[in-house]
């Protein structure tokens, strides 16, 4: 392989029942760096918190190292967390979830804290490569609910971790080689709680990215979109194929 190149675009709307849009993203792939973030609900200024993440992470220079970025964007986001902390005060929370897909040369990291997600999608098959930071994930972790109580569960909107709700911040990884087709996805829970993945990995399969981005968006409207919503998708090509 000659190298990997990324193509990347992403999409967000406010969905049918909210009136505000809390949800923010980055699409940065002359940095290698593409995030999704939700502004918590519930609690104050959710859009603030996401987009000061997201606002943290444009700001990142260029590194010269896989190492590099990640401590990069690690400390970009608990300096986040941190000032989110002093802004909320006593009794307050300002808090975003965060998912970052990083790549540099062929490997790919990503980081997260809450039910924002990240799929690949790999020889046809999508797999969720995160793990949400949500009650339900642990109740079912734990066998105290099934999977199909878990798709409409009534606590469904309640996150265990997230930037800005806690002085300690704890942020997950999954790193990996990247092959050329892979394509990974980034959405709040405003996507997956309302398209079956069934349907994302046909829309995904069947699209040119810019279009995909834009019919999962209409499939989340179709389906009532009481949430916001956001995608980020991001694809890499061998380097020396032509573009089309």
């Amino acid at each position: 392989m000659t190298g990997l190149k990324s193509v990347s675009t992403g999409a967000t709307n406010v969905g049918r029942k909210r009136t505000l849009n809390e949800d923010a993203l980055l699409v940065r792939p002359e940095a290698g760096i593409w995030a999704v973030c939700d502004g918590v609900g519930g609690h104050d200024a959710g859009e603030v918190a996401s987009q000061a993440v997201v606002d943290a992470l444009a700001a990142i220079a260029p590194v010269d190292s896989a190492g590099a970025l990640l401590a990069r964007v690690r400390g970009a986001i608990t300096e986040v967390n941190g000032e989110l902390r002093r802004q909320a005060g006593a009794g307050k929370t300002i808090a975003t979830t965060a998912t970052v897909l990083l790549a540099y040369g062929e490997h790919f990291a990503c980081l997260w804290a809450g039910d924002s997600r990240c799929y690949r999608r790999r020889g046809g098959a999508l797999q969720q490569i995160t793990r949400d930071h949500s009650l339900v994930q642990d109740m079912l972790d734990k066998g105290m609910i099934t999977p199909a109580e878990a798709e409409n569960h009534p606590r469904g909107n309640i996150v265990t971790r997230a930037v800005g709700a806690a002085d300690e911040l704890l942020l997950d990884k999954v790193n990996d080689r990247i092959q050329a087709d892979d394509l990974f996805l980034l959405c709040s829970d405003g996507l997956n709680k309302v398209v079956p993945e069934s349907e994302i990995n046909h829309i995904l399969s069947s699209y040119a990215l810019d279009v995909a981005a834009d019919r999962l968006i209409a499939a989340a409207l179709a389906g009532g979109a009481p949430d916001n919503v956001t995608v980020v998708l991001v694809t890499f090509r061998d380097a020396a194929a032509p573009d089309f």
